[in-house]
């Protein structure tokens, strides 16, 4: 027996989903609501219901607008494949490709944001509803949203699929909101990837969020909301992971592809917990607790920052030097504890020229704890492809597991500045590379061989 709650888009009666699967789901969702209109009917009366998404490519022409609680829009496989790899190789080698194109249940966003006013415009999937009580165990399982294509932002480059700019958005969430699942996604190409405002038990797990402007980004305020077994990368410009006025995230067991402009970005966020994660950047400003982060937990992370090896990619960067510091904090009372931070980088590289780059920069609060973080700081000769269709996979990876012939860079392996004070540094750099007023701040250096 088929449950009238259980919808199947390529069955539903109205619509075509292939030509405008978001008509066919607003259509499901106006049903659903004309069925479900008693707020208590034996101690029920809005169960929701299951949108189900079969393999195959679906066009999404109209914005799907959620309103409804307990509804669970799902596919059978995120089908995430390189876009950026695609649209950086040539066409000749492209007829020799098994597929060229996201699969899955992937849904195409052909959206055009000038349509309508607001930050949502460009959203495929757009949640918000007034009133109490808030929306309610919304989820998204298995399915992908790729954006399609990038657009020329003016610049006057000839790559308008390399801007991370399109105006669109995967899933926005546009007001407070209890108990969402985002899982087993794929989203690619879009300008946001995940945005969520004023959430509460938010679980984004187990998702490959990449080739994005933005992944993923929690904004307003909220609490309690987990970022978990992920896949992660954003672009030049754009944050990986980012949360503004939040209490209580974890962020844990990640793998955060190194394009973007931050790895992990936190605006007012305190009492969260970052661990167990691993970043990779190539550039500075991996980690950033900005505008007074307080009271986190930052512990058995690994951070590595390197050059970008593929040619295709190596005119962009994020606008940062190496003064900046791999890991900036603005706040009090975050420990940063027990992370291995590696940087390899050819020193031609470095920005300014001939600067020591700083790996953990103490902009501003008190009382952060700084202790037992392995710092290893080389340099190279960088072992680069210039060969416009190298291949972007064997580039990367030979690049990755490059160990030989390393020498070690001088570095600033904590630098506490002078607005900071009452900050505990241990065992995160020698003597030589801790730059610090030890007048109003404790400080014990790791010991040198040798010494």
């Amino acid at each position: 027996m088929i449950s009238e709650n259980f919808f199947d888009v390529t069955k539903y009666p109205d619509g075509n989903p292939y030509e405008d699967i978001g008509e066919v789901i607003n259509s499901i969702i106006a049903d659903i609501k004309s069925r479900q209109s008693v707020s208590d009917l034996n101690n029920g009366g809005k169960p929701g219901a299951v949108i189900y998404i079969p393999p195959g490519d679906y066009r999404l022409v109209t914005q799907v607008v959620i309103d409804v609680s307990y509804l669970k829009i799902m596919g059978s496989g995120h089908g995430f494949t390189s876009s950026s790899i695609r649209f950086n190789t040539p066409a000749s080698e492209l007829t020799h490709w098994h597929e060229i194109w996201p699969g899955g249940s992937r849904i195409g966003v052909d959206i055009s944001p000038e349509a309508a006013d607001g930050e949502a415009a460009g959203a495929a999937f757009y949640v918000k509803r007034a009133g109490n009580p808030r929306v309610s165990s919304v989820e998204f399982a298995d399915f992908c949203i790729d954006g399609l294509h990038f657009l020329d932002d003016g610049s006057g480059q000839d790559d308008a699929e390399n801007t991370y700019k399109n105006g669109k958005t995967g899933i926005y969430v546009g007001g407070a909101n209890d108990s969402f699942r985002i899982t087993g996604m794929g989203l690619i190409y879009l300008e946001h990837g995940i945005t969520v405002h004023d959430a509460d038990a938010l679980a984004i797990d187990n998702n490959f969020i990449a080739e994005c402007g933005n992944c993923i980004e929690l904004k307003g305020m909220g609490q309690a909301s987990r970022i978990a077994n992920n896949f992660v990368g954003a672009g030049y410009r754009g944050h990986s992971i980012y949360a503004e006025n939040y209490g209580g995230i974890l962020v844990s067991s990640n793998n955060v592809f190194p394009r973007g402009a931050s790895s992990l970005c936190f605006s007012g966020v305190v009492r969260s917990s970052v661990t167990g994660n691993r970043f990779h950047s190539f550039y500075p400003g991996m980690l950033i607790l900005a505008d007074n982060c307080c009271e986190n937990l930052v512990s058995s992370n690994h951070f590595l920052r390197d050059r970008e090896p593929w040619a295709p990619m190596q005119k962009y960067d994020n606008g940062l030097d190496d003064l900046f510091g791999l890991l900036q904090i603005d706040g009090s009372n975050n420990s940063v504890i027990a992370n291995h931070i590696s940087e390899t980088i050819d020193t031609q590289y470095i920005k300014p020229l001939g600067a020591k780059p700083v790996i953990i920069n103490v902009v501003s609060g008190s009382g952060n704890y700084i202790a037992n973080n392995h710092i290893v700081a080389t340099t190279e000769i960088s072992q680069i492809n210039d060969a416009p269709n190298s291949a972007c996979f064997s580039t990367q990876v030979g690049a990755l597991l490059s160990i030989n012939n390393l020498k070690a860079l001088e570095v600033t392996a904590v630098l506490v500045q002078k607005r900071s004070v009452r900050n505990t540094v241990l065992d995160s750099g020698s003597d030589e590379q801790i730059d610090i007023d030890r007048t109003i701040n404790a400080f014990r250096a790791t010991p040198v061989p040798g010494q």
